[in-house]
């Protein structure tokens, strides 16, 4: 299986889309060595990000192994995770 998405890090619950990915689909997700596969639940645009495992509502979404934002709902394994269903926590004073 090739890889069409990718993790910068271990600690990281969700992938980013290394092309435009289409809904129900088993994608690839290089992991170190290792190549997972996750079942999308909608299309992916190239660039964005979907979760690898169900991040609840209220819990960190994590990318490049840092705390990028909040998810606001749950979002499924597979779900686009993006500014619809995430909150960013970087770059606010109101916030840490």
């Amino acid at each position: 299986m090739k890889h069409r998405a990718i993790v910068m890090s271990r600690e990281d619950n969700v992938a980013t889309a290394l092309e435009d990915l289409v809904a129900n689909c088993a994608v690839g997700v290089r992991d170190g060595a290792e190549l997972k596969a996750t079942i999308l639940k909608e299309e992916i645009p190239f660039g964005h990000k979907f979760a690898t495992e169900t991040i609840l509502r209220g819990t960190s979404v994590i990318k490049y192994g840092q705390v990028i934002g909040a998810a606001t709902q749950d979002i499924q394994a597979g779900a686009h995770a993006h500014v619809h269903n995430v909150e960013s926590l970087r770059g606010r004073g109101d916030k840490q």
